[in-house]
């Protein structure tokens, strides 16, 4: 079957709508698929949904010296503590983006919040909208090198984000009816026994599953994560990561059997 978990949209840093992705998931013919935009619920909280079988999910930044992100599917979008931790999310994600944009007028490109609002369709504005104006006015020749040179975590203009603790992360899904998962596990950067320590934690903490089949994962990774997640009980799920054009190199949908992600079905039916 083709089915995507892991998907993005204009409500965080993705360049394809809610309403499009539903378009274009129909047009792949993807059975099944979560929106799941970093940190916010914005883009799913009034979305109709007729064309395909449809998951509420989101993408949370937990706080780790490397990069680790929980995954939430199935849970009440209308969760009180759920959207007043986001609301205040959004709130830290304004004042970085007015940090960021300080750094790039103190550097001398001309480039103003009004700008950055209109580039966003006056939603939410997150680094690839600050490269796309770098990449429009002609600072730099592409939207690679605008995050190379100035965006990615420890370049020029990077400011990091507010994250909540792993913990916590995992405790607001879980109390919103929601179920947690380990999202990409590689960017971690831990293998072996010390990402079999981190996911035992994280299980302590009540997370439920693991992004096994992904599209950067390699066969020796999805190897270690089926493994891990047997050991664990934990259901496996797949994801593309899909932002558009913010990626093009990734495509939206994700071909596998269905026997491997029945449990995650299951528990989400």
């Amino acid at each position: 079957m083709k089915v995507d978990f892991h998907v993005h949209t204009t409500a965080s840093d993705g360049t394809y709508t809610p309403e499009e992705i539903i378009l274009l998931s129909k047009k792949e013919n993807i059975e099944v698929i979560s929106i799941t935009d970093h940190d916010t619920i914005d883009g799913i909280k009034n979305l109709k949904v007729e064309e395909v079988k449809f998951i509420p999910g989101l993408e949370i930044s937990a706080e780790y010296p490397s990069t680790l992100h929980i995954l939430g599917y199935g849970f009440n979008i209308n969760d009180e503590k759920l959207n007043k931790t986001l609301d205040l999310l959004k709130k830290y994600r304004l004042e970085r983006n007015k940090m960021i944009l300080e750094k790039i007028q103190r550097y001398g490109f001309n480039i103003t919040m009004d700008e950055l609002i209109k580039e966003a369709n006056g939603k939410h504005i997150g680094r690839p909208h600050f490269a796309s104006l770098l990449v429009k006015k002609g600072y730099v020749e592409n939207l690679n090198i605008a995050f190379e040179k100035y965006l990615k975590k420890g370049a020029l203009f990077y400011e990091d984000k507010k994250r909540l603790e792993m913990d916590k992360a995992i405790e607001l899904i879980s109390n919103a009816g929601g179920i947690a998962v380990l999202a990409h596990p590689y960017q971690t950067k831990l293998e072996g026994k010390e990402l079999e320590n981190l996911v035992k934690k994280l299980v302590g903490f009540g997370l439920k599953g693991i992004e096994v089949y992904y599209s950067k994962h390699t066969p020796q990774m999805v190897e270690e994560y089926e493994k891990l997640a047997e050991k664990y009980g934990l259901v496996k799920t797949t994801g593309s990561d899909f932002h558009g054009k913010n990626t093009p190199d990734i495509k939206l949908g994700i071909e596998i059997e269905k026997e491997k992600i029945k449990m995650f079905l299951e528990v989400l039916d």
